[in-house]
């Protein structure tokens, strides 16, 4: 098993800004597997005293194996906390791939994840907003995502 470095991926184009690095396309060049490249920069991290929410990142994702909790934020924003994301009608199961560090930054590696987040669809999709039936579907996958953070001792914010 050959050790994970930068040198493993690709880098592709920004997908996202964040308060404490970017997220970006990558590809493990071994298989052609497309990922997303979450870079936490060291400064930064620093900087806001962000050390225990990265760790905590990191380790939340390792533990988080579920379809209705999907994806990570870019940053913590000014005083919330790390943690995942819930996303209704994704889809698509995202969960912590590979990580490594450089110099300059700590990088946890996910599965890449199409279409969107939620407040992308409601403002994109034709008239703002969802039909009653989707919002009750999406209110459903919110839940189970709830559920599984929950029964792993996660409180999610």
């Amino acid at each position: 098993r050959q050790a994970v470095t930068k040198d493993t991926f690709r880098q592709y184009r920004i997908l996202g800004k964040g308060g404490f690095g970017e997220v970006c396309a990558c590809q493990v060049r071994a298989t052609g597997k497309m990922y997303a490249c979450k870079k936490l920069e060291k400064k930064r991290i620093k900087k806001r005293k962000g050390e225990a929410m990265a760790l905590n990142e990191k380790q939340i994702l390792e533990k988080v194996n579920s379809r209705f909790v999907v994806r990570v934020p870019l940053s913590w924003g000014a005083g919330g906390l790390g943690g995942p994301v819930l996303m209704a009608g994704a889809g698509v199961q995202v969960s912590l791939a590979y990580a490594y560090e450089t110099k300059d930054a700590l990088c946890l590696v996910l599965t890449i994840m199409n279409g969107g987040d939620l407040k992308f669809h409601i403002y994109n999709m034709g008239n703002p907003g969802f039909e009653d039936e989707r919002v009750v579907f999406y209110a459903a996958e919110i839940c189970c995502g709830l559920q599984h953070l929950h029964q792993e001792g996660i409180v999610y914010r």
